[in-house]
């Protein structure tokens, strides 16, 4: 049986002044330029059109803190965690609509950050490298449609091949 809280949807919006973790809101304006409140502490790196949202899959992070890491949402910067998705099948070109309003293109996977390494034993934060573990790494979206997401938000995924 299919429930509401097994769809896809937003689990957490997440919010920083300026490094991690990302803090949990209920809501948020996302624009081109990212979640409104929100800021990178390292716009080299984080930040842009190309990188204006992170994405997270909330089953991954809830697999790794099975393997014994401390990561939780928004731990690792991520804006927006993601529930219900089959995570390593969401790649660069893959279009999300959030709430039926929001849209955004994955551009790439994230390079981690050795400030992530406080959530991963052994300080070991290349543990959610895509090029070292494929799936299992963070996300970054390009803002095709702004608007408002908020916690429990509808996510509908356009697959690359149109499924």
């Amino acid at each position: 049986m299919v429930t509401r809280a097994s769809l896809p949807h937003i689990h957490q919006v997440s919010l920083s002044d300026g490094g991690v973790p990302k803090l949990a809101v209920t809501t948020a304006l996302v624009t081109v330029h990212g979640l409104a409140g929100d800021r990178q502490r390292n716009r080299k790196y984080h930040g842009g059109a190309d990188r204006a949202v992170c994405l997270y899959s909330l089953e991954v992070i809830e697999a790794l803190r099975e393997e014994g890491h401390s990561i939780g949402p928004g731990s690792s910067g991520e804006n927006l965690t993601v529930a219900g998705l089959e995570w390593s099948q969401v790649k660069p070109g893959a279009r999300l609509t959030i709430g039926g309003t929001v849209q955004v293109e994955v551009m790439s996977y994230t390079t981690p950050c050795r400030l992530n390494g406080q959530w991963f034993k052994d300080g070991d934060y290349r543990r959610i490298a895509q090029d070292l573990y494929p799936g299992w790494s963070r996300l970054y979206a390009r803002v095709l449609r702004e608007g408002t997401v908020s916690q429990g938000d509808a996510v509908l995924v356009e697959w690359l091949d149109g499924e």
